[in-house]
């Protein structure tokens, strides 16, 4: 079924490959219709029309010297193809020409015009784009792929094909405590979604660094979600909470400790293959709902081996389905397995459930991994371990 799904999407790629190709070729195209037309049809038939349409094609699809080259070739076709023929030289036919000539130059001058207008807003929106880039890059910076002696990796797939990030977030920092990661999801789409994107992770940063507790960690993000929101309408209104998922790793390595706001399962994956889903013993409410969560929230902890990664994930991954309405289940799909990096890990995945899905995707999707390295002896990180997932310890 996989391997179906795949075929299926490799083909519409290249079918629109070659839509694309075809479509250069109709300026020439048209000119050489023109001719054929104008050479082997009754008198009363002209190539005039094909050849009014060659520069008029062109012009959203090549630059501005080669529509002009359209067109000068379509007014040399037809003054070659009418002076060619016998009723050229008489008055009406001289005048006939004259009129055919002066409507291809005309309708180039306006194909010049329309290519300078098209090729002037693309060239604006292409720096938009870059602008939009440099600013979303900004709010979700891509963490560095070592930090503490720990590997990470993270992808952010956007549902919207020209957005690069959406409502899910990620972020990876060394801290006083150890390196402590965030994983979330707010509510909504669009500019709101990304402006309660960056209060999160403007608390995140700050937080990180100076609470003791990831309980302590999640209150600020909580406090920055509603101050926020109290402030900005537009995360009030559409962006009132977020699920979210904080993870702390202490400087030797051992554990995971972590709070879930509501969040998907992280998952833990062993050197050996194995695969376990970090089930809390209680999920939290998330993000701005505290006030329905009296007794607030308590972390859980479990045992951090060598050789295993960490897979923290949003719903865009869990929630993604097949043609036949199946939800893509990352732990099945991981079972066995295992990666060199965590880079190769999230490319796989990434792989996998676009081919899964069959098409493109309905959420955005964002990843990250952190891996434990086997430490070398006499260095920090711990002692020798299994490869495999240990059992959770409770706190």
């Amino acid at each position: 079924m996989k391997a179906g799904l795949a075929g299926v999407k490799d083909a519409v790629t290249d079918r629109t490959g070659l839509a694309l190709r075809l479509s250069r070729l109709l300026p020439a195209y048209l000119i050489v219709f023109g001719t054929v037309v104008q050479l082997f049809t009754p008198p009363y038939l002209s190539g005039t029309p094909f050849f009014v349409s060659a520069p008029l094609m062109a012009a959203p699809l090549f630059s501005f010297w080669t529509t002009v080259a359209y067109g000068a070739a379509a007014m040399l076709a037809a003054a070659l193809l009418d002076l060619g023929a016998e009723q050229v030289w008489a008055s009406a036919g001289v005048q006939l020409l004259a009129t055919e000539l002066a409507t291809i130059l005309f309708v180039t001058a306006i194909a010049a015009l329309l290519n300078t207008v098209v090729w002037r807003g693309r060239r604006q929106l292409a720096s938009a784009r870059s602008l939009s880039e440099a600013a979303q890059r900004a709010v979700l910076p891509t963490p560095a792929e070592r930090i503490d002696g720990l590997r990470v990796g993270t992808r952010y797939e956007a549902a919207e094909q020209e957005a690069l990030v959406g409502g899910d977030l990620y972020g990876a920092r060394s801290t006083p405590y150890g390196v402590r990661l965030v994983m979330g999801d707010v509510r909504g789409k669009g500019l709101g979604a990304i402006e309660a994107v960056s209060v999160l992770l403007g608390a995140f940063w700050e937080a990180a660094h100076t609470e003791a507790s990831l309980t302590g960690v999640a209150t600020r993000l909580e406090q920055a979600l509603e101050r926020e929101g109290a402030r900005r309408s537009g995360i009030d209104d559409t962006e009132g909470f977020a699920t979210c998922v904080l993870v702390e790793i202490p400087p030797d390595h051992q554990v995971l400790r972590m709070v879930n706001c509501g969040h998907p399962v992280p998952l833990l994956l062993g050197g050996d293959g194995s695969v376990r889903t970090l089930t809390p013993t209680t999920f939290s409410l998330p993000l701005g709902l505290a006030e329905l969560a009296p007794d607030g929230r308590r972390p859980d902890e479990w045992e951090f081996p060598p050789e295993a990664t960490l897979l923290l994930y949003t719903d865009g991954l869990s929630e993604a389905r097949d043609l036949s309405g199946a939800f893509y289940d990352p732990a099945a799909r991981l079972q066995g397995r295992t990666f060199p990096s965590p880079n190769r890990l999230l490319d796989t995945l990434v792989t996998d459930v676009r081919a899964f899905s069959g098409g493109p995707a309905t959420d955005d999707m964002a990843l990250l991994a952190a891996h434990r390295p086997r430490p070398h002896r006499g260095l920090r990180g711990g002692g020798e371990g299994g490869g495999g997932v240990g059992l959770p310890c409770r706190s």
